[in-house]
């Protein structure tokens, strides 16, 4: 079993130390919901000022996202392609920092008090398989540095996903 040590560095350190859990965690463990299930749970620890930290998966035969494994609150189950930031950056297969959710066009509101969101696309061999969503209670509250850092962890659990999806 791998140790989760609680973190108390810089935000890079704080970063770097999940990004060797996660990838300790989930290395050569093909099921994929144990796998985000750990990842939500090691990024909850990692990071302060959120309120929410989880995952949408895609669904083909809807074109919708639906909730997966998180930390957090209840949320939206069903999110079409699209929609609010989670549905856009899967749509478009970009990541989203938005500073303040309220002037989102068409933000879609599962926790009245999130006020920040950074929502990253989850795509391997160009297929969409969901993406990571995290909520903070504060605007602005993700940077570029957080974005960097999150990609890497997005890019270290596309690493461990199957080949084929769905």
């Amino acid at each position: 079993m791998i140790e989760i040590t609680k973190m108390t560095g810089t935000k890079e350190e704080n970063y770097a130390l999940a990004l060797k859990q996660v990838q300790a965690m989930i290395a050569g463990e093909p099921n994929v919901i144990a796998n985000l299930s750990n990842v939500s749970s090691i990024l909850n620890q990692a990071l302060t000022n959120i309120n929410w930290v989880g995952f949408y998966l895609f669904e083909k035969e809807t074109n919708q996202l639906v909730l997966g494994p998180f930390q957090g609150l209840p949320a939206c189950i069903r999110i079409p392609l699209g929609k609010g930031v989670c549905g856009s950056a899967a749509a478009n297969q970009k990541t989203y920092l938005v500073e303040d959710v309220h002037q989102f066009p068409g933000h879609i509101a599962c926790d009245a008090a999130s006020n920040s969101e950074i929502v990253l696309p989850i795509v391997k061999n160009e297929q969409l398989i969901g993406v990571l969503d995290i909520d903070s209670p504060s605007t602005s509250r993700f940077d570029e540095v957080d974005q960097l850092w999150l990609e890497k962890i997005r890019d270290a659990i596309v690493h461990e996903f199957p080949n084929e999806m769905n």
